[in-house]
C-alpha cells in the first residue's frame, strides 16, 4: 500500500474507486465499474475469489480448491481500470479518507474518493469462541482442507486402532447447525461414509460411521417453507444421518460434544451454526445490528458518508420492497452491482438509480445424490428435480470457464462412479484459516 504523502487526491488524475474483499460482492462492483472513469483498487487478503457455496465438497473430498477458487488478477486481467492489493485491511480513516492496512511488504494507506466494503463474515460461536479449535467452521480453503484432513484422518485411525470405544469415536462425526451449510455437509459425509470409502477399508465398514447433525431450533433449513424442511430431513435420515432437533450444543472440546445433557464422543466436528460479520463497523464506527453488520442507507452507503458502501454480509438493509436483503451470493452480487451504478450515476451526473429491490432468485439445498429442495417462491421442488436445478444454479454461479467446466467433470465422475477423487490427505489438522 501506498504511503499517504504520494496518495492525495490531488495527485490522483481521476476518481480512485477502492474495494476491500474480492468475494461476491466486491468482484461484481468491480467489474460493474468496467470503462467507467474511474481507477479500481480491490484489496483482498487473499489472492483468490472464493465459491463459498461449494467449500463443504472440499471438506469432503468432492472438489479439489482450484474447482471454486479463481485468482483475483486473473479475473480482472481483462479489465484496465482494475488493479489489485494483496493486503490486510485493519482500519478506515473516513477523516483522510484513506484505507489502513498491512501487506508483506510495509503498512501503509491508500486514499480513496469512493469506498466499497465487501469484507464478508467470519464464524459465530455465541461467546464460546474457544470452541473454534474442536469445531472449525468452513468459509476458507484452509477451513475445508483441514476438516478433510481430519475426516479422513479419522477413519485411517480407526483401520489401524484395536480399541472398539475409540473407534467408535473415531467414527463419529457432528455437524453443529441445521442451515443450508450444515445440511450440505451432513448429506456429503453420509455419502462419502456409505459409497466412496466402502471398499476402501478391510478392517472397518465405512458404512458404519455414525454422523450427526445438531439443530437448535425445532426444524432443519429454518428459512425454507416447513414442507421443504420436513422432506430434507427425512432425506437426510434415508441416508443414515441422525438429526437432532430443539437441541443446543453446550459443550465442546477435543474429545467431542455435550448436547441435551449427553455426551457424544466425536474425532471430526464442523460448525455451521453462526456468522458474526467482519470488523467493518467498527473500522467506521457505525451503527450495527447484533450480528456486527453496518446499518446502510437505501443505497448501501454509510449514513452521513455518500461515497463509503457497505454490501453482503457485512452490511444489513430492508430493500424497495419491504424485505430484508439475505446474506447469500446472489443479494451480495446484485448490491454490487447496485452501487457501481450510484457510483456511475454520480460521475455523470446523472439521477440515482431506482431503489435497489433484491431480486429473489430461490433458496436451494443439496442433501446429496439426487436428493435436494428449492424454494422459489412461486414454487417449491424437492427430490431429484430440486437436485438438478441446484446443480445447474451452482455451475453458473462460478466465476469462470474453467471452474464451471472442472466442477461438471468432476460431479460426472462422481455421479457415475460413486467416487470422490479428491481423497487426499494434506496439510496440518490444527490450523485455522
Amino acid at each position: 500500500m501506498k504511503p499517504a504523502s504520494s496518495d492525495s487526491p490531488s495527485s490522483r488524475n481521476r476518481p480512485r474507486v477502492v474495494i476491500v474483499g474480492a468475494g461476491f460482492g466486491g468482484l461484481s462492483a468491480a467489474r460493474a465499474l468496467a470503462n467507467a472513469p474511474v481507477d479500481v483498487l480491490v484489496i483482498d487478503r487473499r489472492n483468490h475469489h472464493l465459491f463459498q457455496p461449494l467449500l463443504y465438497q472440499i471438506a469432503t473430498a468432492g472438489l479439489s480448491p482450484a474447482d471454486i477458487a479463481a485468482p483475483i488478477r486473473g479475473v480482472l486481467s481483462s479489465q484496465k481500470n482494475a488493479s489489485v492489493i494483496l493486503g490486510e485491511v485493519t482500519g478506515i480513516d473516513l477523516a483522510t479518507r484513506e484505507v489502513l492496512g498491512h501487506n508483506a511488504v510495509r503498512d501503509g494507506r491508500v486514499g480513496f474518493d469512493y469506498l466499497i466494503l465487501a469484507t464478508g463474515a467470519r464464524h459465530a460461536y455465541f461467546g464460546h469462541d474457544d470452541w473454534e479449535a474442536y469445531a472449525p467452521g468452513l468459509k476458507t480453503v484452509e477451513d475445508a482442507t483441514a476438516i478433510r484432513h481430519r475426516l479422513l484422518v479419522a477413519f485411517e485411525q480407526a483401520e489401524m486402532i484395536d480399541d472398539e470405544t475409540e473407534r467408535r469415536r473415531l467414527l463419529t462425526i457432528v455437524i453443529i447447525g441445521g442451515g443450508p451449510t450444515g445440511v450440505e455437509m451432513a448429506g456429503a459425509v453420509a455419502e462419502l461414509a456409505r459409497a466412496s470409502l466402502a471398499t476402501d477399508f478391510r478392517r472397518i465398514d465405512p458404512r458404519q460411521a455414525r454422523i450427526i447433525l445438531i439443530e437448535a431450533s425445532p426444524r432443519v433449513l429454518a428459512t425454507f417453507p416447513e414442507s421443504l424442511s420436513t422432506a430434507a430431513a427425512q432425506s437426510l435420515q434415508k441416508l443414515g444421518v441422525e438429526v437432532r432437533l430443539g437441541q443446543a450444543v453446550t459443550q465442546c472440546d477435543a474429545q467431542g460434544v455435550e448436547v441435551g445433557g449427553e455426551r457424544i464422543d466425536a474425532a471430526t466436528v464442523v460448525w455451521a451454526a453462526g456468522v458474526q460479520a467482519s470488523a467493518a463497523a467498527s473500522w467506521l464506527g457505525a451503527e450495527a445490528d447484533r450480528a456486527g453488520r453496518v446499518k446502510v442507507n437505501a443505497d448501501f452507503s454509510l449514513p452521513g458518508q455518500p461515497d463509503v458502501f457497505v454490501i453482503g454480509d457485512t452490511a444489513t438493509l430492508t430493500d424497495a420492497a419491504g424485505k430484508v436483503v439475505p446474506g447469500v451470493a446472489p443479494a451480495a452480487k446484485q448490491a454490487g452491482v447496485h452501487v457501481a451504478k450510484v457510483i456511475r450515476a454520480r460521475l455523470n451526473g446523472s439521477p440515482a438509480p431506482a431503489p435497489f429491490r433484491y431480486l429473489n432468485w430461490g433458496n436451494l439445498a443439496t442433501i446429496g445424490r439426487r436428493a435436494a429442495v428449492a424454494d422459489f417462491g412461486w414454487l417449491r421442488l424437492h427430490g431429484t428435480i430440486a437436485w438438478w436445478f441446484w446443480g445447474f444454479v451452482h455451475i453458473f454461479f462460478l466465476i469462470d470457464f474453467r471452474n464451471r467446466l472442472a466442477v461438471m467433470l468432476n460431479w460426472a465422475w462422481s455421479f457415475v462412479t460413486f467416487k470422490r477423487g479428491a481423497r487426499l490427505i494434506t496439510g496440518n489438522p490444527d490450523r485455522q484459516g
